[in-house]
């Protein structure tokens, strides 16, 4: 018997693709979870939510991240290297969302701790399909580490 979490869920979501962010948003809005979702434009931005600096000082520490690759200013792949060196951040489930299907950039999120890889379709409604999906498994299925 698979038990829904109560609590809201933390989501950083990091995207430089205004589109697909809203698309995401939209996604997990429609799926029948209790999470709040936050947003980052670039691998810069992400870094200084999860150490709460700047003007991320009051950001909640996500449960999970959905982390592009193609980014600017610092990529998804120099991002997730970061969390994984960071002992406060290392433990936190990274899911590569990205529309690359490179077979080097699948083998390097791997090699760098990423929890799973998911290209993101081109059709809307598949891509809705995914995000629901990969919220019912993280949310529903797995089981999150509660953060202190």
């Amino acid at each position: 018997m698979v038990m829904a979490q109560q609590r809201t869920v933390e989501i950083l979501l990091v995207d430089d693709n205004i589109g697909d962010v809203v698309l995401t948003k939209e996604a997990l809005k429609a799926a029948e979870f209790a999470s709040h979702v936050s947003v980052v434009r670039d691998g810069i931005e992400a870094i200084e939510f999860l150490r709460h600096s700047g003007k991320f000082a009051n950001a909640r520490r996500p449960d999970l991240i959905l982390l592009d690759i193609n980014m600017p200013r610092k990529n998804g792949c120099e991002v997730l290297e970061e969390i994984r060196c960071d002992e406060d951040l290392r433990l936190i489930p990274i899911v590569i969302l990205t529309s690359s299907e490179a077979e080097e950039d699948i083998r390097r999120s791997y090699e760098l701790g990423a929890n799973c890889f998911v290209t993101k379709p081109a059709d809307l409604d598949e891509m809705v399909k995914v995000v629901q999906a990969i919220n019912h498994f993280w949310i529903t299925i797995a089981r999150l580490p509660r953060h202190f």
